[in-house]
This record gives structure tokens, sequence and C-alpha cells, in this order.
């Protein structure tokens, strides 16, 4: 199956979607509320919409059901990866509406969040276990590890860790749409040359979509994903390297998103030891904002670390 026709078909209805979102929350004046701890000068996007990811999540979907219906693709595995888009984009979508209904920017809490992000996760486990899919990580040029019944604390730890990754590094204008575009082509080609072809369908629909989206993200951002977006992209990533049985590689494919995360944990763990902090600001890309790179500037260099280890990643697997 080509990915040129999903790939389309979702940019196509995000184009279609999008708009109507942004005009939507622009008359009901509904827009995102800026953390008081953030950068200052990010106080001028308060009142941008938000929950953008309304638009390509719905797109990606669609285009899903009706190209894996058109190409008798519409399987199991297919199925399930819609599932962890929907449920974790509906945990987001919950959470944008707490904020936006609170006039604030805090949603749900930590623990209420984290419980629904572990109940999604074990029921793509119970699936993948039904199914019959490998209960073991690969481990590049080493073989394979059979973790048996651990390996649904894995999933767990892999779909909520990599949901929360995303979000985190959903701070400046275009940059978690660009780079899950370049994620998602990765695992789109390794889907391709393994000859999943209902992965790939997901993964280029997602392409598409995150694409589009980005014509209306990118700074001056017209609209924010919001929570909805990139809980359900980083969930989805997740489960997509899962059913390649590449897991491990998304730890190279999305370092960028690892990285946002290891510098918000050491940032914590060091204040909360010492009282001192490692980068002046976090996530990361927040310390390059402080130093006085553009948010274009940091896009486009994260972007490029992000396209390297995605080329390099496929290089490697296939």
């Amino acid at each position: 199956m080509d990915g040129i026709l999903p790939l389309v078909v979702g940019f196509a209805l995000t184009l279609g979607f999008t708009p109507l979102l942004i005009k939507y929350f622009r008359e009901k004046n509904e827009g995102q509320m800026i953390r008081e701890e953030g950068p200052s000068w990010h106080e001028k996007k308060s009142g941008t919409p938000t929950m953008g990811g309304l638009g390509f999540v719905t797109a990606i979907i669609l285009t899903g059901l009706v190209i894996g219906m058109l190409t008798h693709q519409l399987n199991s595995v297919l199925l399930i990866l819609l599932f962890v888009l929907l449920f974790f984009g509906l945990i987001g979508m919950w959470d944008d509406s707490i904020k936006l209904f609170r006039r604030q920017n805090e949603g749900f809490k930590a623990w209420q969040k984290f419980a629904l992000q572990v109940f999604g996760s074990l029921v793509f486990a119970a699936g993948y276990y039904v199914w019959g899919f490998p209960m073991s990580l690969r481990f590049f040029g080493v073989g394979e590890v059979h973790l048996g019944i651990l390996y649904v604390l894995f999933v767990v730890f892999w779909l909520t860790g990599f949901s929360n990754a995303v979000n985190l590094t959903d701070g400046l204008d275009g940059l978690v749409s660009g780079l899950s575009a370049i994620a998602f082509a990765a695992y789109g080609i390794i889907a391709q040359v393994q000859g999943q072809y209902e992965v790939g369908i997901f993964c280029w629909a997602v392409v598409g979509s995150v694409l589009a989206f980005l014509l209306f993200n990118h700074k001056p951002a017209q609209i924010f994903m919001g929570d909805m977006g990139s809980l359900a992209l980083g969930a989805a990533l997740a489960a997509v390297s899962i059913l390649l049985h590449h897991e491990l590689s998304l730890l190279w494919i999305g370092l960028v998103f690892v990285l946002e995360t290891m510098s918000v944990i050491l940032q914590v763990g060091s204040f909360k030891l010492t009282g001192k902090r490692i980068f002046k600001m976090t996530p990361i890309h927040h310390s390059f904002e402080m130093i006085g790179w553009s948010e274009w500037k940091i896009d486009l260099a994260f972007w490029s670390v992000g396209l390297f280890t995605a080329v390099t990643g496929v290089l490697t697997m296939i």
C-alpha cells in the first residue's frame, strides 16, 4: 500500500477542519491560558485558540477507517492504533476543556491523568497479548529478551511515558507538529518495508494531518494542538514502535522528546536535592529561548536533530 493516499487524505481533511476550529474558538472567545511560570514573553500568546488536536485526530481516524476499508487493511492492528489515538486524545480533550472552562492553565490533577493513561495502555496491552504479538524487547544488534507478562508493564511505561514526553515538548509554535511528522514518516517507511501496511496507513495519515496542521500552528500560531493533540501523538508513536517490534528505536528516532523529558527530570531532581538548577528553564527548548534564540531558530534546530535521528534510525532497520 502506497503511503501517498493516506497522506493526501489526512492533509486535505485537516486543512478543511482546522480553519473551522479556529473560527469556532475565536467566536466563543476560548483560548489557551499561558503558564505563569513559563517565559514572560509567551504571555502574548494567551487567548490563542487551542484544542487544535481535535481537527487532526478526527482527520487521522477518518482517513484510517476509509483507506483501511478501501484497501482491506482495516484489521485489529489498525483499529487498536486508532483506539490509542482517540483514547489519549480524549484524555487531552477533557484536560483542555477543564482549562478553558476554569480559565486557567491547570486541568486534570496529575494522578487523574496518569490513571487514565494507564487504563488506555492496559487496553492496548490486552489486545497486543490476545493477538499473539511477541512479548519481548528487541535490542539493537544483540537479539531479543523475552519478558513474558512483564512486557505489559513495559507497554504501560512506554505509552504513558511518550504521551507525556510529547506533551512536555509542545511548548513552542510548530515544534511538535514538525517533529511528529518526521518521526511518523520514519516509522511509515519501516512499516512499508516490513509489509505491515495497516501500520503504514496510520503513520502516513498522521504525517499528512500534522503537516496540514503545521500550516496553522507555525509561528505565529493561529491555533495550538493542546493536550488533545500532544497526548494522542505521543501515545500513538509509542504504540507504532511496539507494533513494528522496534520499541527501543523510539529512544533514537524520538530523541528530541527524550531529551526534553530528561531535562525536566534532571532539573527537578537537582533542585530538590541541591536547591540549584541545571538549566535556565525547562523543558530545554525554553533554555534556548532564554539565551536569545527565536522560536523559528529553535524549531529548525530541533527539527534538524529529529530528521537526523529519523534518517539514521531508518537506515539501521531496513
